[in-house]
């Protein structure tokens, strides 16, 4: 992910990009693993509230996108390692608790934001988080909007490895480079065995979740929570 200026925050242009990329990448015989990172120092940072959303979007513009880069992630043949730097939050922890494997530096900072921008966590998070760490641990997470230091994410088990920064992607490349020696055939479907499990509770929740969090977005609290964040002050809820 390559917007370092934004803190990799995904806009419209990068999610269509991060729903089109995992069938061509996952389905090439060239491809032994990948490693998803973000440039610069952080990870990424969510979705970018400037550039996020199409013009006039009706429902369907909405969870047709969202749905297809979670489910076009979690169908991935290939192996994802993720190298997690910086802040991970909202889409961006959702990007990196996708993948198979997650290394974060010990400088992290992994959470879902969405309650705290007056939104509700339905682009994923709301699955991928009871999976790995319990459904009451999640809600402390999610409702609280609590950043999980890279150290205490590995105590957590939400990430496999919390390493020094400096050698995160050297890490993270080398456990790719393992994963890619290993063969090929047991490997991916070994995977596609295991995200069977993450498949099912993403067909259960995601429509929904997405539906919600659309209608949360016509609250006055999410119009509230981004324009304190633009005027970098504390936002005032109502309830509204």
């Amino acid at each position: 992910m390559n917007r370092p200026d934004k803190r990799n925050a995904v806009n419209l242009s990068m999610h269509r990009g991060l729903e089109e990329i995992w069938h061509p990448l996952g389905t090439d015989p060239d491809v032994g693993a990948i490693v998803l990172a973000g440039e610069g120092k952080g990870f990424c940072a969510g979705g970018d509230l400037v550039d996020f959303y199409p013009k006039d979007p009706t429902p369907f513009d909405m969870i047709r996108p969202s749905r297809r880069l979670v489910m076009e992630m979690v169908n991935c043949e290939a192996p994802v390692v993720a190298a997690v730097q910086g802040v991970a939050a909202g889409l961006g922890a959702t990007l990196a608790l996708l993948c198979d494997i997650i290394y974060a530096a010990d400088d992290a900072k992994i959470g879902d934001t969405h309650v705290g921008m007056g939104m509700v966590a339905g682009d994923g998070g709301a699955v991928i988080w009871p999976l790995l760490v319990g459904p009451h641990r999640a809600k402390e997470m999610l409702m609280g909007s609590e950043l999980v230091p890279g150290p205490r994410a590995a105590e957590m088990g939400l990430v496999n490895h919390c390493v020094p920064a400096a050698e995160l992607m050297d890490r993270a490349i080398a456990h790719a480079k393992k994963l890619a020696a290993a063969p090929p055939i047991a490997l991916r479907w070994t995977k596609q065995v295991l995200n069977q499990h993450v498949r099912q509770s993403l067909n259960l929740v995601m429509d929904s979740g997405i539906a919600i969090e659309l209608l949360s977005c016509n609250t006055e609290d999410f119009r509230e929570a981004g324009k304190a964040f633009f005027e970098k002050r504390k936002p005032v809820f109502r309830g509204r």
